[in-house]
């Protein structure tokens, strides 16, 4: 059976530090991009068609294992090491201002940890890294003959800065799909930082100029938040797909955006498959990923009812139909 999606985005457990404790959450939680974005992509395809790997050091918590395999054991390639501690971040909330630190040694993934696993060559690949990581990447999966994935590429945020853009231009003619959110992308290119749609479209357009994918026949889809996200290719003019929780009166569902993007890009590669390659209705399948990822902290939960799969005991596929519907509605209304 072909993989459809990897993530080379680490497994980390994440810690919680709060300046005022009163009724937040302490403790440990599932964290790291790439378990989101795996996560989203497994909301639309069967744990054996997709997956990561997971990095187990001596300290990995059995109530994390127990919560990880509800998602399908397929999905997880485990690799052990009792001499060493899984990767581990701090997460520490001042008011506004978010923190973020990794407490241990990282154990970063590259195309070739792949290699001897049920994971080797997959269709479409995710990485989370610098524009300069990202070029060592590409010449990794250049390396193993006969391998073409689609390559989605998300900029880290600490790195999406002006002194990155070299690096960034010499990688996108091989990336498939470039996605940084508005801001990242805004601070990549030296814009102001005011999210507006007029920024985000102008911003895509100069990363498409760049040349992104091969023969300049990719895509840039900048996240937008509550805006939604801009999707533009070469051969399409550029077009917004929303957010599915995106008006006045769904805002409570937003609980946590931690993990959203990284779980829209998953949900991506996997619309791309069900969608045959189209990447304007893939990102409608992106959205929906988004859409449960943003309902709790943590991770969606995963249930059967009648023996059919829901997330936040709500079908992926429903919120798929409700947003196509209302995207037809705006394209409609925007034609006439």
């Amino acid at each position: 059976m072909t993989i459809q999606f990897v993530t080379f985005g680490m497994f980390i457990i994440d810690e919680f530090s709060y300046a005022d404790e009163q009724g937040k959450p302490t403790g440990e939680m599932i964290g790291g991009g790439g378990t989101y974005a795996a996560i989203g992509a497994r909301m639309w395809l069967p744990p054996d068609t997709l997956g990561m790997i997971v990095d187990r050091g001596n300290d990995f918590p059995q109530d994390i294992q127990n919560r990880l395999l509800t998602y399908g054991s397929g999905m997880w390639h485990f690799r052990d090491d009792m001499n060493r501690v899984t990767t581990r971040s701090m997460n520490s909330y001042r008011g506004e201002y978010r923190g973020f630190e990794y407490t241990t040694p990282r154990i970063r993934l590259t195309p070739r940890d792949l290699d001897s696993t049920r994971l080797t060559r997959p269709a479409s690949v995710h990485f989370i890294c610098s524009p300069t990581r990202a070029l060592q990447i590409i010449s990794e999966i250049q390396e193993i003959e006969g391998w073409n994935p689609t390559a989605i590429f998300e900029p880290i945020p600490d790195r999406c800065i002006p002194e990155e853009l070299p690096s960034l231009k010499a990688v996108l003619p091989h990336i498939a799909i470039l996605s940084p959110n508005a801001e990242e992308a805004l601070a990549l290119l030296s814009l102001p930082s005011i999210v507006t749609k007029t920024a985000v479209e102008n911003a895509a357009s100069e990363f498409l100029k760049m040349g992104v994918g091969k023969a300049n026949s990719g895509s840039v889809i900048i996240r937008s938040g509550a805006l939604g996200a801009y999707v533009i290719t070469s051969d399409r003019e550029g077009q917004w797909v929303d957010a599915f929780w995106s008006s006045a009166e769904n805002i409570d569902k937003v609980v946590d955006v931690t993990g959203a993007g990284n779980s829209f890009l998953g949900g991506l590669a996997a619309g791309l498959f069900k969608a045959k390659g189209d990447i304007y209705e893939a990102t409608l399948y992106a959205s929906v990923s988004a859409s449960f990822t943003v309902e709790q902290l943590g991770l969606p939960h995963l249930t059967l009812s009648n023996g059919v799969e829901e997330w936040n005991q709500d079908s992926p596929h429903r919120r798929l139909e409700v947003l196509r519907q209302r995207q037809d509605r705006e394209i409609e209304n925007k034609n006439h």
